[in-house]
């Protein structure tokens, strides 16, 4: 006879059904799928699961380690087992952003400041490619040789990838193992996080400040035993913080008692993130890699990344690669090389990242004249520490204003919120900080220098 347990969740209620491990997992998949389950809900503690389902505490416990190595639950020790803040699975969308709201929590860059594909999509036709040509395009390669070359990126072969997130993926699969500990910025990027605990790999925060990770918090976590770092040189997301020559040099001599460390920098804004090029890496350096995207400067629908790094990590990326997708579409690549080959594509990026420091310094200025902390160096957002997230998101939007809680961003840092300004224009800066002042009580909490 099949068992169930009805659990109230949030003025909800949802059945955890099954006898066996495989059922029991999909009866609970089955409800975040639907909706019934969401983010950040509770599940019955492993006895409690087991007495109700008539099952050993055994199998409970193998479920919630099978759903927690796929990304689903998340164990908090006393907080217990919880869904994750993004599982991976496709689930109900987010509610729209109501009418006559303005949208500056979804990070998008202003798509009037990305270069037009036209001239790229003209000189598109020709013979249709077919299988067993090279993986990647020479010019592109090339192209991409140079540009990090400029940047002072460590000489090594070149793998094309299908973004940002899908090298970053490949990187991690490249030496790690299921169990290893990755240290990652406190406050990080939400997907990256979401990646890590769906790999069955263990996040150990790293707390930062204007100028990136800092040494001392980065040390502690590597002491650990962490098997890799992901660093973000500059328009960090959520903060902005980037990395200065101090900073970098700093971590740099730090990173070398740790020559097996495996080194990830994830440039993905580049050229349009308003602070120049730093780099953590170094060809002597035995595991590393450097991946630009070219989303936020060329487009979004461009799933397009640049990687470089040591010769055996490129190899096994390229490797799996090959055994999946096998390349990234030739005509994507195309598309990429022609325009970064085209010298109206380097006016409008230049435009772009000049547009993107005016915006953020503007809401910048805006907030520190009303006495509200906040930070920025680079990028497409600004990140505000405050006392409690939802009453001020709440808040805001009721201003007419949507940003995003920083609840997903954080592992043990503090509460913020996150701003984004690709599409807010310098002259609504104050419009946006008299609603922030009016939506902060208490006070912003002071950042740290």
């Amino acid at each position: 006879m099949l068992q169930y347990i009805l659990v109230n969740v949030t003025e909800q209620s949802y059945r955890i059904a099954g006898s066996t491990t495989r059922e029991i997992a999909a009866s609970v998949e089955d409800a975040v799928l639907r909706g019934r389950l969401r983010p950040g809900d509770r599940l019955p503690a492993v006895r409690a699961l087991a007495r109700s389902l008539g099952v050993s505490p055994t199998t409970v416990a193998a479920v919630y380690r099978q759903l927690a190595a796929r990304g689903i639950l998340s164990g908090e020790g006393r907080r217990g087992t919880r869904i994750t803040s993004r599982p991976p699975i496709t689930a109900r969308p987010a509610p729209a952003i109501p009418r006559g709201v303005r949208d500056v929590a979804s990070g998008n860059p202003d798509p009037a400041m990305l270069p037009s594909l036209g001239p790229a999509l003209k000189g598109l036709d020709g013979p249709p490619g077919l299988y067993a040509r090279a993986r990647n395009l020479p010019e592109l390669t090339a192209l991409a040789s140079e540009l990090l070359r400029r940047d002072g990126i460590p000489a090594g072969p070149i793998a094309i990838v299908g973004g940002a997130m899908d090298g970053i993926e490949r990187l991690l699969g490249a030496h790690l193992h299921f169990g290893d500990r990755v240290a990652v910025e406190d406050p990080g990027y939400p997907p990256v996080l979401d990646l890590l605990r769906t790999l069955g790999l263990v996040a150990v925060p790293v707390g930062l400040d204007g100028h990136g990770m800092a040494p001392d918090e980065l040390e502690r976590a590597l002491r650990t035993g962490a098997a890799a770092v992901i660093v973000t040189p500059r328009a960090q997301n959520p903060t902005g913080a980037a990395l200065d020559a101090g900073r970098a040099a700093a971590l740099r001599k730090m990173l070398k008692a740790y020559p097996d460390l495996m080194l990830i920098e994830d440039d993905h804004a580049g050229p349009v993130a308003g602070a120049h090029a730093m780099t953590l890496c170094a060809s002597e350096r035995r595991r590393w890699a450097v991946v630009r995207s070219v989303s936020k400067f060329l487009g979004p629908d461009l799933r397009l990344a640049m990687m470089t790094g040591d010769e055996l990590t490129i190899s096994r990326v390229e490797g799996r690669q090959a055994l999946g997708t096998g390349w990234v579409s030739h005509i994507l690549q195309r598309i990429v090389a022609a325009m970064l080959s085209d010298p109206r594509t380097a006016k409008m990026v230049a435009k772009a990242a000049a547009a993107y420091a005016e915006r953020r310094r503007a809401l910048l200025d805006a907030l520190a004249a009303r006495g509200i902390a906040a930070s920025g160096n680079s990028g497409l957002n600004v990140w505000i520490p405050v006392v409690e997230e939802a009453s001020v998101v709440q808040a805001m939007l009721e201003a007419g204003w949507a940003v995003a809680a920083g609840e997903r961003y954080r592992i043990k840092s503090p509460p913020a919120i996150r701003i984004s300004i690709g599409n807010l224009a310098p002259e609504d800066a104050s419009k946006l900080a008299d609603a922030m002042a009016r939506a902060l009580s208490p006070p912003a909490l002071s950042l740290p220098a």
